[in-house]
């Protein structure tokens, strides 16, 4: 089989090591969004798309038109880049998503904003440096306002929490799991620590699942935060790097070959 990886960074320990799992019996090949140049020919079985700027994601659309299969695809991929039409999604799926209002510019909705409460102000649209800051009053809003006047932006509540986020992965059905210190705690994001699949809540592993059938997604990131014995979602990743998880290389390996024996 002929694997392709769509990815600057090949690299990456989930995919170095996956490439090492497959290379013995199967050719591995890394494309790089930033200058694919001329795709090799034939067209690999499938291809791992593990990257999200606008580059890598036209690469996987001429891909796609020419028939070839890309985990995750481009669309659902380009989806989890919008947080609203994420939370469109989510919530019209009955999925325990966070409310979310979105405003064209931060700078204009400050303006006459009075904040009673906390909230989280992200970027509407995901990437790396982006907005993701936790609010507690106006003054602080208008200070915000300043240094990113002009981005569009999602609004949520703020839920009290432990300060430590669910980090859940799935690749395929195989979910991992672990906490990770949230960037919106007072200490700010902390270290990760292990978390067997045995101790998550009833039913969240389920929960996982059901969202990567909702957004079309093999390989997937979901956050999650413990809102008084609550699950609620609060961000979707497509092909996060799921690091230090004892079987995830595997995992992804044992998924491309099931996709490209379905296209060979």
């Amino acid at each position: 089989m002929r694997i392709g990886l769509i990815t600057p960074e090949p690299g990456h320990p989930l995919l170095a090591d996956t490439t090492a799992l497959l290379a013995p019996e199967h050719t591995v090949e890394a494309l790089d969004p930033v200058t694919p140049g001329e795709v090799p020919l034939p067209l690999a079985e499938v291809y791992l798309l593990k990257s999200r700027t606008p580059q890598a994601l036209g690469l996987a659309r001429h891909l796609e038109r020419r028939g070839a299969a890309v985990v995750n695809s481009a669309a659902a991929t380009e989806l989890c880049q919008d947080r609203t039409a994420m939370a469109e999604l989510a919530l019209r799926a009955g999925l325990p998503f966070a409310a979310t209002r979105t405003h064209d510019s931060l700078g204009a909705w400050a303006a006459g904003a009075l904040l009673d409460a906390p909230v989280v102000v992200k970027s509407r649209r995901s990437r790396r440096g982006d907005l993701v800051a936790r609010v507690n009053d106006t003054g602080r809003l208008r200070e915000l306002a300043r240094e990113w006047p002009h981005e569009p932006v999602v609004v949520q509540d703020y839920a009290p929490n432990s300060g430590w986020d669910h980090k859940l992965w799935a690749i395929g059905d195989q979910v991992f799991s672990a906490l990770r210190r949230s960037e919106l705690s007072p200490e700010g994001r902390g270290p990760t620590r292990p978390l067997p699949l045995a101790e998550l809540p009833s039913g969240w592993a389920a929960l996982v699942r059901e969202v990567g059938a909702v957004f079309a997604l093999d390989v997937y990131g979901v956050d999650i935060i413990d809102a008084g014995g609550t699950p609620l979602i609060v961000d979707i990743n497509a092909f996060p790097g799921v690091r230090g998880q004892a079987g995830a290389p595997e995992a992804l390996a044992a998924l491309a070959l099931r996709r490209a024996a379905g296209r060979a």
